[in-house]
């Protein structure tokens, strides 16, 4: 019923079963020293026995100091590698679903910094303009530092058996924040033109190649457009669809193999995610942010009372733009990206809805597309659209009640309505911490 959908996608070493990836999210659900736990395993396995092709794990540090919060397990040492290879291993063993690693740094956008560093590492020492996460401005030797331990990272994601390593190089995170002519505003030769702007992405994937070779995936995950202007009307508009053209032609002549295609300088992002600001359920979780940032306790104050929520939520809604533009919001930037390269293009952005899917494949617009919400809401969504079904009967809404509570709550669905009692919800939520029992 779905041929596109259903037909399996060849890269460059390795195969996926079909054209449906669960793309990164995650809960705090690791120790804090960033070893990792079978609560992990047990939600990676919930979409691996859903039927998609491929899972990218959620954001994995490679440093310590990259962490966007504590609770995240991380690949920053080789003591790490028995943890992953176990996930690995599992994951593998439900329906031959691929594992790709999400190589990560959040530079100076932290949720929670947690106890060993102040500041998180940037291009610049100016605070990020939504929470006031403080930065220290890298130097030539942090800069060498950071792009070893990526290759040093993924060397250890390669000993582990995962299919491949995904660089996180959108949504605001240390890549976005060299990459991006809205926040980089160094004067040397990381900083100024695009070529130099991407210069420390390039660094990176030539340290990962140096380190595991050309037989490994690497793919690269991008804000196609920036919109880095969406909430402050004085700060930069950040990089074009053209200048990421660029960077993605430069990635292809690397050696990099795919190109995974998102949107925004910052996350949260009003367009990425994509739907609802939950104002109610802010109100409940933002007091973690508190302490973190400089603009922290501001916007709780903002968030806690009802004139100040509904006018922050007026001006989010506003950046949004077309509140019913979500499912393959990426696509037009995604064709334009995959018009100017020949290596494979991912595109997220809130598909759920089987026919858009099949469409935008059949159309050439992509080669995969990515999910991370409506598979949080669905598991199996994969399989009703093998049973032929072409949408689900309770849909992810959109509402992001379940990243808003991912700082402070186990992450799961928390929009009530999609469940017939609360006990049912709440069941579904803390179904994560029980290992699934074996088929």
């Amino acid at each position: 019923m779905y041929p596109h959908l259903f037909s399996p996608i060849a890269f460059r070493t390795f195969t996926a079963k079909n054209r449906i990836f669960r793309s990164n999210v995650s809960g705090r659900f690791d120790n804090y020293d960033g070893s990792g736990t079978q609560t992990r395993i047990n939600w990676e396995l919930k979409f691996a026995r859903g039927g998609v092709g491929a899972i990218i794990s959620s954001f994995v540090p490679v440093a310590m100091r990259g962490r966007i919060m504590p609770n995240y397990a991380t690949i920053d040492r080789d003591e790490r590698i028995p943890f992953w290879k176990e996930l690995i291993k599992q994951v593998h063993n439900e329906s031959d679903c691929k594992y790709l690693i999400q190589l990560s740094h959040g530079g100076r956008q932290r949720d929670v910094p947690g106890i060993e560093y102040a500041k998180g590492l940037s291009s610049t020492d100016r605070s990020d303009p939504l929470h006031g996460f403080e930065a220290e401005r890298m130097t030539l030797d942090q800069i060498g530092e950071v792009a070893r331990a990526f290759g040093a990272a993924a060397g250890r994601a390669r000993k582990a058996g995962a299919d491949g390593v995904e660089l996180h190089g959108a949504n605001g995170y240390l890549i976005t924040q060299f990459l991006s002519s809205g926040i980089n505003d160094r004067k040397d030769d990381y900083g100024g033109a695009l070529p130099n702007r991407a210069r420390f992405l390039l660094d990176i994937v030539r340290e990962i190649r140096k380190e595991v070779g050309k037989d490994f995936h690497l793919q690269m995950k991008i804000s196609a457009v920036e919109y880095n202007d969406a909430l402050d009307d004085d700060e930069a508009k950040g990089n074009t669809l053209e200048d990421s053209v660029q960077v993605c032609k430069w990635l292809e002549e690397a050696g990099v193999d795919a190109i995974h295609v998102s949107s925004g300088s910052y996350f949260p992002h009003p367009k990425n995610p994509a739907g609802d600001l939950p104002i109610d359920e802010l109100k409940k979780t933002y007091d973690t942010l508190i302490s973190s940032g400089l603009l922290t306790f501001r916007n709780y104050l903002f968030f806690r009372f009802r004139t100040t929520g509904e006018i922050f939520q007026r001006r989010w809604e506003k950046a949004r733009g077309d509140k019913k533009l979500i499912e393959g919001m990426n696509l037009p930037n995604a064709h334009r990206i995959k018009q100017a390269v020949s290596i494979p293009v991912l595109c997220t952005g809130g598909f759920q809805t089987a026919a858009i899917i099949e469409q935008a494949l059949a159309d050439g617009l992509c080669d995969v597309v990515t999910m991370a919400r409506p598979l949080i809401a669905n598991n199996d969504l994969v399989q009703m659209f093998a049973r032929g079904e072409g949408r689900p009967a309770r849909p992810c809404t959109y509402c992001n009640k379940c990243l808003v509570n991912a700082v402070e709550n186990p992450l799961g669905c928390y929009e009530l309505e999609r469940f017939s009692s609360h006990d049912e919800m709440i069941a579904q939520i803390m179904s994560v911490f029980t290992p699934p029992p074996f088929a």
